[in-house]
């Protein structure tokens, strides 16, 4: 196993995808486990503010300002790379119906 303070964000966060793709299977539905995902980053996210924070309440709009930035940034690299390379969509991921999350239908 690798040393936890050589571990890149990048192979902790294909730790977090793997497990991500591992409950898309179990689930069968992408968007619910997406959906999950986006709430355990705002969850763990507002736990690493309140721990860096002298004062989280008079910090709070600097800290959504911080991390949304940062968010919208990675998800539109990320956006960037799917659209250069787009995924093969199986199946049952085409036939989703977890109403939970937006269907990007133009």
């Amino acid at each position: 196993m690798t040393d936890a303070s050589n571990t890149t964000i990048f192979e902790l966060a294909d730790q977090f995808i793997a497990l991500a793709n591992q409950l898309s299977q179990q689930e069968g539905d992408v968007g619910k486990v997406g959906t999950a995902l986006r709430f355990a980053a705002a969850r763990f996210n507002a736990f690493e503010a309140a721990i860096k924070s002298a004062d989280l309440g008079a910090e709070k709009d600097s800290a959504l300002e911080w991390f949304s930035s940062e968010f919208r940034e990675m998800l539109s690299d990320n956006l960037d790379d799917h659209i250069a390379n787009p995924p093969i969509i199986q199946e049952t991921v085409a036939e989703e119906t977890d109403h939970s999350v937006q269907m990007f239908k133009g």
